[in-house]
This record gives C-alpha cells, structure tokens and sequence, in this order.
C-alpha cells in the first residue's frame, strides 16, 4: 500500500487552535479509509493514515465530542465506526481506571519496587538501559525506542509490538516499560498506558496475551521491518495479578449553585474550559494549577509540550472572558487569588485517576477548610460512558451509537 508522504509526524504546536487544524485535516479520511489502513505502521515520515490527534485528546485541548461530531459531519457512524471506537478506547481505559483504583496503586508500588531492584541488579540496569536507548538484538525495537525518544509518538501498533518485545522476549519488568512510556509520550496518559501495557502482558484480561510476531511486524510495517522467524519469542506464559480486582462506584459531579462567582481551576487534564459545563456561573478568574513531578520527571520534549499547552489554555480563558489569571500549587494561594476575585468558589473539571489525583485530592480538601471550595465537573461524554467500563471494552462499544445519540452527536442514528 502506497503512503502520502504529506502526512510525516512532526512536533504539534501545543494550542488548542493546532488542534482543531488537526481534526479538520483528517476529518475527510476518517471513513472506511482510516478503517482499511489504520494499522499500517508506515512510519513518521508518513502519519496520514492515522489522525495523530491523540496529543490534544489526552489534554482535552480538543474533546472527544468536539472530535466525534466532526467527523460525523461528514461520515456516517457505520463508516466512521473504527475511528470512533478508537476514540472510545482512551474513555474506556479511564472509566476503567476509576472503577478499579487499586489498579494504579498496585502499578505505582511495582514500579517503585522495579526501580529499588533497578539499583541493585546490575544485569537488569544494563537491559533496560539498552532497551530504553535502542540498542537491543531486535533491530524494529530499537527504531521504535529511538523514535519515541525523538518525537514522543509512535503507532499504536507499534507501541503493542513494542511492548510485547519488552515483556517476553527481552523479558523486562513491564512496569518499567510503561514508566518509559509515561516519560516520552506527548500523549501520555495513565490510564491508557497503563492499561494498555496490562493487556499486552495478559493482566487486564486474565490469561490473554499480545504476542509480537514477525509475520504481523513485516505485514503491518509495509515491510520496513523484515525479522527473523527467531527474533522475537514464539510461545509466552501470561503474567498474573496476586491481588483480586473489586468495584469502586463512579464519584458523582458536584453542582454548581445559580449564580456561583467562581475561579475556573485548569490542570493538565482538561485544557478547554470554554466547554465545560458551568450551570450559569459566574466567571471571575483563571488560575492554572502545575505541580512537581511524582518520581521521573518527564522528557524535555513533553514538558515542553504540556506547559505550552496549560498556557495556551490560561490565555483562551482570559481572553474569552477578560478574567484575571494566576498560578497556584497551594490552596492557600488558590483561596487568596479567588478572594482578590471576589469569587466563593473555584470550578475544575474532574481529575481522574492517576499521577496528579493525590496532590489534588488534598489541595480540594485544604481549599474546603479555608472557606473555598472547589467544585469538580464532569463532562456528559464521561458521565455516560463511563459506567459502561466495568468489564472489557465490548460492553462499551455496543453501546457508543445510543450514547452519541443520547449526547446529540449522532442526529437520526445515521
């Protein structure tokens, strides 16, 4: 299959008018043609069969309906069906995620553990080492580590190819992978990584595994990479889980009273308050909450993509409304900047599970205590698909044509 060579990856700009550049480029090949050549992996010099829209939906600088109802614009939900359900997969990930919380504590306790041994093991320092710098036995996985590194993108199937390679033939810690992803993708997002690396290893559907093949790598790569019928493992027992899974209830939306005078918070996680559902209130203020780093700091590349983006947003939102702006990290700072503003409350979209939810989840709490407390919201995009993530991702794509029905995104179920 032949590539347009006009759709390379290269660094996006981190605003959200980038974004919706992105989109309306791609919109006209979200049909049945994203759908035949999705999981060609032709490489960066060539992107155009994939959206590569995933860097702003992480950061919501576009959102999953502003995504889905363009493209249903001009495409059908039968023939926009994979692309849609690919959009799906990140929501379903994170709705997961929410149910099953132990999920990530259990992720973050492992990679501590990986990273005490990294210290003492020196043969395994030495093989992760050479596989984070690409320069491993398997020639396609170092491309694809030095690729991640120097763009801080790769293939979605890349990154199963990548991670199986990780797991069962170099037979690395998969927490340590995953962590290496965290670090370099400009999409990076917790759950969907984390998930994702779970699945591979046979851990998120017990006893299950990806297994990289070289057939499938030559096949899906328009052959760039041809390995070695010996070059990757042929035959992998599952990982297993010590601990059982159990159900945690969704957290409900908090109302925000008529004619609130609020402080719009902005995290990372959702980067266009414009449409956030705000109930009437009353907007005097933007402030952007940025704190440290848990653990290893992210790439230069995606600190440098985050930071431009949480600015980017910080500006819409003052232009948009003439507000007032600032940085907090304290709810000391957040409570003082929203009495300068003569608001009784900050609004936020909710955090989800993940790296930023502890520092948060305290910060709300000290803002309760000092008089102002923070009100989270939930987008209808959330709120109707995440309860059905309980289970594996079908339960959910059965039901994605009623839901966009039901958010007015799929107008007499064409």
């Amino acid at each position: 299959m032949a590539c347009n060579q006009r759709g390379g990856w290269r660094l996006r700009t981190p605003t959200r008018e980038a974004g919706w550049k992105v989109l309306q480029n791609f919109v006209r090949s979200a049909g049945l043609a994203y759908a035949s050549s999705r999981n060609i992996d032709f490489g960066p010099s060539c992107r155009s069969n994939v959206s590569t829209l995933s860097p702003y939906i992480r950061h919501r600088l576009v959102t999953e309906s502003e995504v889905v109802a363009a493209v249903l614009e001009r495409h059908s939900v039968v023939a926009a069906e994979k692309f849609i359900q690919e959009v799906c997969w990140r929501t379903y990930w994170k709705g997961w995620l929410e149910q099953h919380p132990q999920v990530w504590s259990a992720y973050l306790n492992d990679l501590m553990a990986a990273r005490e041994t990294l210290r003492n093991d020196t043969a395994l320092a030495v093989g992760v080492a050479a596989a984070e710098c690409g320069d491993t036995s398997v020639a396609c996985f170092n491309t694809w580590a030095r690729e991640l590194a120097e763009t801080g993108y790769l293939h979605n199937h890349a990154r199963m190819w990548f991670a199986s390679i990780w797991i069962f033939t170099l037979r690395l810690p998969w927490v340590l992978g995953a962590d290496f992803f965290m670090r370099h993708l400009l999409d990076g997002d917790p759950a969907s990584n984390t998930l994702s690396w779970r699945w591979v290893a046979g851990l998120h559907t017990q006893g299950k595994i990806y297994l990289a093949r070289p057939d499938n790598v030559a096949a899906y790569t328009n052959e760039r990479f041809k390995p070695g019928p010996d070059e990757f493992v042929a035959v992998a027992t599952p990982l297993t889980d010590a601990a059982p899974l159990h159900h945690t209830p969704l957290r409900a939306a908090d109302v925000i009273p008529n004619e609130s005078r609020v402080v719009l918070l902005i995290t990372e996680e959702d980067l266009s308050p414009e449409t956030w559902p705000l109930d009437g209130a009353h907007i005097c203020g933007a402030a952007l909450y940025r704190p440290g780093y848990m653990g290893a700091a992210p790439s230069n590349l995606v600190q440098t993509f985050k930071k431009a983006a949480m600015v980017d947003a910080l500006q819409r939102a003052a232009a948009i409304w003439n507000l007032p702006t600032s940085e907090v990290a304290t709810a000391r700072a957040l409570a003082a900047f929203a009495q300068s503003c003569g608001a009784n409350c900050a609004v936020t979209a909710m955090v989800p599970v993940g790296y930023l939810r502890p520092d948060f989840d305290a910060l709300v709490g000290a803002a309760a205590e000092s008089g102002y407390p923070v009100k989270q919201i939930l987008r209808p995009w959330d709120s109707h698909f995440w309860p059905h993530a309980k289970a594996g991702f079908f339960s959910l794509s059965t039901r994605i044509p009623a839901v966009l029905t039901t958010l007015a995104l799929n107008p007499g179920n064409k």
